[in-house]
């Protein structure tokens, strides 16, 4: 994995679930940063993320942000996506960034590259790609504590079956996102615009 001195890297989590946030994280590695402990947040286990989420805050200057489900109804999910990632990179304040994917993030006072599967090719990203998502797993863990009937502890807010049962049988709650299809249709009256789920 390479390692880009002075270049930050902006990644997210979240945008496939239908609850809670988009999480997104900007960070920048330091030289001497064991780089062993990064790779895409999606080929870790919980317990070697959360071993290089510590690493990372203890060691590395990042900002993180989030898009909540009102954002994420009123804009639609990608542009909620691209506004905290820009929100991360500006906090951080550097002038170039590597951003994951394939979409540039508006305004967000720097130089961007894009790079497709960047988590698993650039060290930054890698680490912003962690940042986010054991961020967005925490806070829909301790959601799950105020919204027990719906399992946010094991599915995150992803659509598995055992989510839908749950949102047909209780309907939404204030964390879901009442634009993406399966939300929607549990309360029709919700008025949308933009591209959905």
């Amino acid at each position: 994995m390479e390692l880009t001195p002075g270049i930050a890297g902006a990644d997210e989590a979240g945008r496939g679930p239908l609850a809670g946030p988009v999480v997104a994280a900007a960070a920048l590695v330091p030289h001497d940063f064991q780089v062993r402990l990064l790779n895409d947040s999606k080929k870790l286990d919980a317990a070697a993320r959360e071993t290089a989420f510590l690493a990372i805050t203890e060691q590395c200057h990042f900002e993180i942000e989030f898009a909540w489900p009102e954002e994420i109804d009123r804009i639609n999910i990608l542009r909620a996506s691209l506004a905290a990632i820009s929100r991360a990179i500006a906090r951080l304040g550097v002038s170039a960034c590597i951003v994951d994917g394939n979409q540039h993030p508006p305004a967000c006072g720097c130089v961007t590259t894009t790079a497709v599967k960047g988590d698993g090719k650039y060290a930054v990203v890698a680490a912003a790609s962690i940042l986010a998502k054991v961020s967005r797993d925490r806070y829909m863990t301790e959601q799950a504590e105020l919204y027990p009937q719906y399992g946010f502890d094991r599915h995150f807010g992803y659509p598995t079956p055992d989510h839908l049962i749950a949102l047909r049988t209780h309907g939404a709650c204030p964390i879901h996102r009442r634009s993406f299809q399966p939300v929607r249709d549990t309360d029709p009256s919700f008025a949308v615009q933009g591209t959905l789920f």
